[in-house]
């Protein structure tokens, strides 16, 4: 049987990797997949910049459309990055009657309930799994391995680069923006940080992943996203001397009210395994009723961790080729006409418990004024901590730790903290999850 013709957008980093791995590990693949998968095709914006990988047999273009209208190409690659030529590639292929894989979290995110819709109809499969998570095969997990399970929430470090900031802040006592060049010197931060430090990149693939752990239509725009550009190197020490790391997550969760949809920095104890994920590494920590957690951890990025996922959606793409569209694996892993229209919460509505840091005068009735106010608004304290003034100051830092309030309490509270005379500056706020199994 002849091999599959597969046409690729995009010979960067990841396109690159793609190449290689395929090229690699042929045999291998053939033999899983019952077919060769061959790239004939690939468009570029610059062909004479120099390539991670072999081009050799190649057709190159720098017009992504010709590879898409090619009539001998089965499957279309996207790896061109963003959600505007990538969105308009990807339609037109599928319109064309191909099959498309494709890495691109904002793609999905933000476009893919009009993508699956069209290939729905079409009859074409269209696989993300690089999209989250780089090499982890996380969607895969969640959409068939947990296929079996209601998921109650997951919670997940899926940006390498917030979590290398804050793993070199903890673990060297460095601050955001001393890391933060480095991580932009180490290739892991983009010279605009933005998506990364503050949780959009995460935003976009907890997106994905709240869509297939509930069957729930994809809702970027109602994700909750708070970044880690104010988390400085004291509330990093603070947290450990009260037993938590701060890491930046992607959490949602089935509630009574709705789903819970939220990327924002939070403390975790540091005794669970998610708290001991550093460096670059991603890790998803998943909650089924059955199952109970379970979690995937590895490589979030790079040329061929996430390569590694491209081909292994190209090998699910080969095996179901001939297979009767009805019967095929759905997108969002529920069948297209039964997903559900369950609310996402507003923020002010989710209930968690919260690391506070104050800067205090130094006089008596300071600490009881402010505990009034967390009295008031139902908002019982777990631990206080009170550190002495340095020398020539007359403030004092006061970290608390409260129990689980819901935020619209914390928002009053924190707005009656800081119109006290005596406390000076912003409160700073972090939530935090125990991430219990139970």
């Amino acid at each position: 049987m002849d091999a599959v013709k597969v046409g690729l957008l995009g010979l960067g980093t990841v396109g690159g990797g793609t190449v290689t791995v395929l090229r690699r590990n042929a045999e291998e693949i053939t033999r899983r997949a019952g077919r060769g998968i061959s790239i004939t095709h690939a468009a570029a914006r610059d062909l004479s910049k120099p390539r991670n990988c072999d081009t050799t047999g190649i057709e190159l273009t720098t017009d992504a459309e010709e590879v898409v209208s090619n009539p001998e190409t089965e499957i279309v690659v996207e790896l061109i990055g963003g959600d505007t030529l990538a969105s308009e590639m990807v339609m037109k292929a599928i319109d064309n009657g191909k099959h498309v894989v494709t890495a691109n979290k904002a793609l999905i995110a933000k476009h893919g309930n009009e993508i699956f819709a069209a290939a729905q109809k079409k009859g074409v499969m269209v696989a993300f799994e690089a999209a989250v998570a780089g090499g982890i095969p996380i969607i895969k997990a969640i959409r068939e391995g947990l296929a079996g399970n209601q998921i109650q929430w997951l919670a997940g470090i899926i940006n390498g680069t917030g979590n290398f900031i804050l793993t070199e802040m903890r673990d060297k006592g460095r601050d955001f923006d001393e890391v933060l060049k480095e991580a932009q010197q180490l290739g892991y931060a983009e010279a605009d940080p933005t998506f990364d430090v503050e949780g959009i990149d995460a935003a976009h693939k907890l997106t994905i992943l709240a869509s297939i752990a509930f069957g729930i239509p994809l809702q970027f725009d109602a994700v909750f996203t708070e970044g880690i550009s104010k988390i400085t190197r004291e509330d990093v020490a603070y947290a450990e001397e009260l037993g938590y790391r701060i890491k930046h997550l992607g959490l949602t969760r089935r509630s009574n009210g709705g789903v819970e949809l939220r990327v924002h920095p939070t403390l975790i104890p540091e005794r669970r395994l998610l708290a001991n994920v550093d460096g670059v590494m991603n890790a998803v920590l998943v909650m089924g009723d059955a199952v109970g957690p379970t979690m995937y951890y590895g490589a979030g990025a790079g040329a061929e961790p996430t390569a590694s996922a491209v081909v292994a959606d190209l090998v699910d793409v080969v095996r179901v080729l001939t297979s009767d569209p009805e019967n095929r694996v759905p997108h969002l892993a529920f069948q297209a006409n039964r997903l559900s229209d369950m609310p996402i919460l507003d923020m002010t509505q989710v209930q968690t418990a919260y690391y506070l840091r104050m800067q205090a005068e130094d006089k008596p009735g300071v600490l009881a004024e402010v505990t009034r106010i967390l009295g008031d608004s139902g908002i019982s304290i777990e631990a206080i901590i009170q550190k002495e003034p340095l020398p020539g100051s007359d403030k004092a830092n006061i970290i608390m730790l409260t129990h689980r309030v819901e935020e619209r309490s914390m928002n009053e509270a924190i707005a009656a903290i800081e119109s006290l005379p005596v406390i000076h500056g912003e409160v700073t706020r972090i939530r935090m999850e125990t991430l219990n199994a139970d």
